[in-house]
């Protein structure tokens, strides 16, 4: 069975990993529009979840040399008052841990293992997507280099769409759907060198958007200069009209958020501080696009950001094609007609992400400080139990938690 993987990123490049894992005979290759991959974006969470896709892949000690494992999640107003902490990974009595890692670093250890399993022949950089056309016998894709040069056409048993929240293949089949949605949130990202704050390895999120905005913060590398510092990812969130380019590679100006947050000084972390000393900061708006009821047609299906773009919450953009690829191997090794294998991943994965992408708009994990901050007007409290009882935060975290798939039962049952 031969497989075109349009799209290497986090994704493809699981794809063809967990592909070449389960059969002595596929060809998989990987197509990307890059000339050259570089290091693009910031950090990213790792759950347990996904973990154990990974570490069935033979990844986990290179990601480990590489990612934080975070210990612990951590809510907080904007105050600075913590309203919750909450064991993540095996500090939470799970299998495998999560890790808080550089998105180049992930991306690095998944093409270095591609490349070491599949042969460097099996991966084609500077391979725009422009064409997908298929009969009953063969799928055809035809690319553009950056020169507009005509490649191929490449003819495949199946190809499976991983290119991205601008994915042509998605475009193929939903031609009319337009640009992804802007909900009236932008997003600025970035990275400090600095020492640790809290436990070292916390995954932390402060403040409301119906204020003033929030923050996530959490360290990505540890002992970076051999005197114990780290470097530390952050995201800020503000409420706008404007819209900046979905572009993740977009640059980002602190001056355009920084008032913001300047004030937001704890005895635990200095966010003004922080941010004032970013670096690699990145602009990007709060898009997704709405779930559509197929992603599968004929020979052709969709995989992560193009068949679910969705907020950036959770640890769940990453984590959600990783379990995609593991689940359309799956499918693609028990199906006889390889058609019948893509139909089998869709059925399968299409409710459980279609549901992810509504609840991250609606429910994400940081509801738990939206609520205790609606509750107290934004002032501080005296006592957290008259606020909020320690059930309604368990109940709150751990609803999301069996939404994306992370709580202990369903990584255990994997």
């Amino acid at each position: 069975m031969k497989v075109v993987v349009a799209g290497g990123g986090i994704g493809g490049l699981t794809l063809a990993l967990s592909l070449q894992a389960r059969f002595d005979d596929v060809d998989v290759h990987v197509y990307d529009a890059a000339p050259v991959f570089k290091p693009l974006g910031l950090g990213i969470n790792l759950m347990p979840h996904c973990v154990r896709v990974l570490t069935q892949l033979g990844l986990r000690d290179a990601l480990s040399e590489v990612a934080v494992e975070a210990q612990e999640f951590v809510f907080a107003t904007h105050n600075g008052q913590i309203v919750y902490r909450e064991p993540t990974g095996r500090y939470a009595g799970h299998d495998h841990p999560h890790f808080s890692i550089h998105r180049g670093d992930l991306h690095a250890v998944l093409l270095d293992a591609v490349l070491e399993r599949l042969g460097p022949d099996h991966v084609h950089t500077d391979h725009r997507l422009v064409g997908v056309t298929q009969d009953d016998a063969v799928v055809t894709a035809t690319f553009h280099d950056s020169a507009d040069t005509v490649i191929g056409p490449v003819e495949a048993d199946v190809l499976i769409g991983c290119d991205g929240v601008h994915s042509v293949v998605r475009r193929t089949f939903y031609p009319h759907e337009g640009p992804p949605v802007f909900h009236g949130i932008n997003m600025w990202r970035g990275v400090t060198r600095m020492p640790p704050f809290l436990s070292g390895a916390s995954a932390t999120r402060i403040g409301a958007l119906f204020l003033t905005g929030k923050l996530a913060v959490y360290p990505i590398r540890n002992d970076i200069d051999q005197q114990g510092n780290q470097l530390v990812n952050w995201i800020a969130e503000v409420v706008t009209d404007e819209q900046a380019p979905v572009d993740w590679s977009a640059a980002g100006d602190v001056d355009d958020f920084l008032h913001h947050f300047e004030d937001w000084k704890f005895d635990w972390l200095d966010c003004g501080e922080l941010i004032r000393n970013g670096e690699n900061v990145l602009s990007y708006p709060m898009v997704d696009r709405d779930p559509v009821d197929r992603w599968t047609f004929g020979r052709v299906t969709l995989l992560g950001d193009a068949a679910h773009p969705m907020y950036p919450r959770g640890g769940n953009g990453g984590a959600q094609a990783i379990l995609d690829a593991e689940a359309l191997a799956k499918a693609l090794e028990a199906a006889d007609d390889p058609r019948d294998g893509l139909s089998a991943y869709e059925r399968e994965r299409l409710p459980i992400v279609n549901n992810i992408v509504l609840t991250n708009r609606t429910t994400p994990p940081d509801t738990i400080i939206e609520v205790v901050e609606q509750r107290t007007n934004g002032e501080p409290y005296e006592r957290l139990e008259d606020v909020i009882s320690l059930e309604e935060l368990q109940a709150i975290s751990l609803g999301y938690q069996r939404v994306a798939g992370y709580d202990r039962e369903t990584v255990a049952r994997g």
